[in-house]
């Protein structure tokens, strides 16, 4: 696949969320096999010109594509796209996670699986399981810019989903990685409004309480402490945008 095809695929950015954007530029060129697995990426300034964004964005854009394991950069060669198992891609894009109705329905989904997810990493989790789940909360708390956050916020619902020890609810977070998250998906004048910290502080505690349930092995208690963090996810993005229209 040449750089010309692929760039040729990539529109330039309108103001809000560049770095999704970009994302979501290469999800929906690898589900319409305009790009395939082996494939190699442009190269950043070739996405910098074509997209007529900055290298900190094309850069957020690839690290949330490789942290989302959707593609690898090999260093010295360049950015190639993985072999996705099952074309998972093309069946549930990312991409398409685009008005609040969609963010809404993708926290619906996540609560219908992340809840057990919780409750079974609690039961099955092992000794560098919980580490891991440890370091993840860690990483979250000392996150200091959203899209630092995002990733970190990522890595903490990865490695529970991990410690269910249960490889499918693993696929469906790898596939979805940061899309998932409401502030990835939505740049919205209410949510800027918000005090950041305060709500980076509600949730820390909201993590570290589904952490101490995980640790503790209650299964009752990891399903609740989700449900919780999950639910407010979900009345914080619907009480933004009530404030934005009013």
């Amino acid at each position: 696949m040449s750089n010309d095809t692929v760039t040729a695929d990539i529109t330039r950015r309108r103001p809000g969320n560049l770095a999704q954007s970009l994302v979501d530029d290469v999800c929906r060129m690898i589900s319409q096999g305009v790009v395939k697995p082996g494939d190699k990426l442009p190269t950043e300034l070739e996405l910098m010109a074509v997209g007529g964004v900055s290298r900190a964005t094309v850069r957020e854009a690839l690290s949330r594509l490789q942290v989302s394991g959707i593609v690898e950069t090999r260093r010295g060669i360049g950015t190639f796209v993985l072999n996705l198992p099952g074309s998972t891609v093309s069946r549930l894009d990312p991409a398409t996670i685009v008005t609040l109705q969609d963010v809404i329905a993708i926290l619906d989904v996540r609560i219908s699986f992340e809840i057990e997810a919780a409750g079974l990493a609690a039961l099955r989790r092992t000794d560098a399981q919980l580490a891991s789940i440890e370091e993840a909360v860690k990483r979250f708390e000392h996150a200091c810019d959203t899209s630092g956050s995002i990733v970190a916020d990522f890595q903490f619902h990865l490695q529970i989903a991990q410690a269910s020890n249960n490889r499918y609810f693993v696929d469906i977070i790898t596939h979805f990685g940061t899309s998932m998250f409401p502030r990835a998906r939505l740049d919205t004048v209410a949510i800027a409004r918000l005090d950041r910290q305060q709500k980076h502080e509600r949730l820390v505690r909201e993590h570290a309480h589904i952490f101490d349930a995980v640790a503790r092995g209650d299964y009752d208690a990891a399903r609740a402490a989700m449900r919780i963090h999950l639910a407010n996810s979900r009345a914080r993005v619907v009480k933004a945008h009530e404030e934005l229209s009013i």
